[in-house]
């Protein structure tokens, strides 16, 4: 990894932790601006199909804990 010329710190030189701060900071202001970013139908369709199945199976999926632990996070 390297800087990024916006950004004032070489992004290697953070801790895992900070970097994922970082995405994860990075990512709520993109959201922030979200109607600048329009899903296509296709990903409007796809995104309640899955809310539809979680709906009916909620039970199904990971919660985060478990992903981190997966990931060897925690």
């Amino acid at each position: 990894m390297s800087s990024h010329p916006l950004l004032k710190v070489d992004i290697s030189q953070l801790s895992v932790a900070e970097r994922i701060q970082l995405a994860e900071d990075l990512w709520d202001s993109i959201l922030e601006q979200q109607e600048e970013f329009p899903l296509s139908e296709a990903q409007k369709q796809e995104l309640n199909k899955r809310l539809e199945n979680y709906r009916k199976n909620p039970t199904s999926g990971s919660s985060w804990e478990e992903v981190k632990k997966r990931l060897g996070f925690s």
